[in-house]
């Protein structure tokens, strides 16, 4: 079986109008993959397997999709990862897929005109995921508009907000759910009507029948750099849910959320066999992680994990600092891209363009979750009663930490 190379199907790459506000300073640097191409062809399937793992196999993009994103200007990259067949148990074949995108107008519009025009591009890109077969889909983190949480500017950027289960986004996503027969889990930001108005950062679950079936809330809220989200909101009051759907059981690990294995590891215990993790993350900051963390979440709760991440480069209206000894600067840097999807077994699928809007699917068979978990064995050999004692120990104000001092060290 041979290393599947990212075949992008889309239209060529474009310099984005300067008018979008949209630049791509740190947009140059090439992927892993690219890099990997340098290689001579002798050494590149050993450098990909030490990279990512075993091998996925490309799947070839319908030509009806493959038109859309050619006309659009986005990619489509379609894998499939191996299962073995068991006994007992008939296959549960799923297309699992995240969207990347850059924000569709420039910062400075009327938030109404901002909010259409992701509309209409994110109208096009879930129409060619449905016409690949996409069964359960994950937009990036607060995807209706620009990720403007580093200004401390409240206007007009709150005026996003809105109710997850009657506001524009669900009444959007609700009929292209219900169209394609597709679960979608939809990041906004949630403005809660029924407790003051207050914002929540928020995804919401949409089933195949396009009805809200629940939303999750971020649990874990950076206070690093630029990213200045506790402005407008907190962290999230509802625990670690999976949304059980006609297409597996799904759980979402809202961005931040990544760096925390015990964030991973509570949507395994409530049983997910496919988590999302939906991001706005620059290169300058969590690059190096990227790659990283979300196959390491796989591997270690045994579930599919499909990480996806904005692109392109906001610039907003104002300049602004996050006391951090920078200048006043008007953008948060490049998000780049990059989305990918990881396995159970320790392997991944290549990832999406640093720069381009893109889809990236990968049909799997959920039985591998079960599969792989009776080969390592993890979860039989965790010792749950006792990480359970050493946490509710450190939470008292009492604790003292488990250390044994080496005496002809001590004062």
């Amino acid at each position: 079986m041979i290393w599947a190379k990212r075949k992008r199907v889309g239209s060529k790459p474009t310099a984005p109008p300067l008018n979008l506000l949209c630049t791509n300073m740190a947009a140059t640097e090439p992927s892993a993959e690219e890099l990997i191409e340098l290689l001579p062809e002798d050494k590149r399937a050993s450098m990909r397997r030490l990279l990512f793992g075993n091998p996925v196999t490309n799947l070839p993009v319908p030509a009806a999709a493959a038109a859309v994103a050619a006309a659009s200007g986005f990619d489509i990259c379609m894998y499939k990862t191996p299962c073995p067949p068991m006994q007992t148990h008939a296959p549960r074949i799923v297309r699992m897929a995240v969207v990347q995108n850059a924000i569709a107008a420039p910062t400075p519009a009327p938030v109404d005109d901002q909010r259409r025009a992701i509309f209409d591009k994110l109208a096009l890109i879930i129409d060619a995921a449905g016409l690949c077969g996409v069964n359960v889909l994950c937009l990036q983190e607060c995807w209706t508009g620009p990720f403007f949480m580093c200004t401390r500017e409240r206007q007009p950027w709150l005026e996003f907000g809105e109710e997850a289960h009657t506001g524009p986004s669900f009444r959007f996503i609700s009929n292209l759910a219900r169209k394609h027969n597709m679960v979608i889990v939809s990041p906004i930001l949630e403005r809660d009507g029924a407790h003051n108005g207050t914002i929540w950062n928020t995804a919401v679950v949409i089933n195949n029948n396009g009805a809200f079936l629940g939303k999750h809330r971020k649990n874990h809220i950076p206070r690093v750099g630029d990213f200045n989200e506790s402005t407008y909101y907190l962290e999230g009051d509802t625990g670690h849910p999976v949304f059980e759907t006609a297409f597996g059981r799904v759980g979402i690990n809202i961005c931040y959320g990544r760096h925390h294995p015990l964030n991973w590891m509570m949507f395994g215990l409530n049983g997910a066999e496919i988590v999302f993790n939906p991001c706005a993350t620059v290169g300058a900051l969590s690059e190096p992680l990227w790659g990283i963390e979300g196959r390491n979440a796989s591997i270690a709760n045994t579930y599919f994990v499909g990480c996806c991440n904005r692109v392109g480069t906001e610039v907003f209206p104002n300049p602004f600092t996050s006391g951090d000894g920078k200048a006043a600067h008007a953008d948060f840097g490049h998000f780049y891209g990059s989305s990918y999807i990881a396995n159970p077994d320790g392997s991944r699928t290549p990832g999406l363009s640093r720069v381009r809007d893109g889809i990236v699917v990968n049909e799997v068979d959920l039985n591998l979750c079960q599969l792989v978990k009776d080969r390592w064995m993890f979860q039989s050999t965790a010792r749950y009663p006792m990480y359970a004692e050493g946490l509710a120990k450190y939470t008292r104000l009492d604790f003292v930490p488990q250390r044994i001092t080496d005496p002809s060290i001590a004062a």
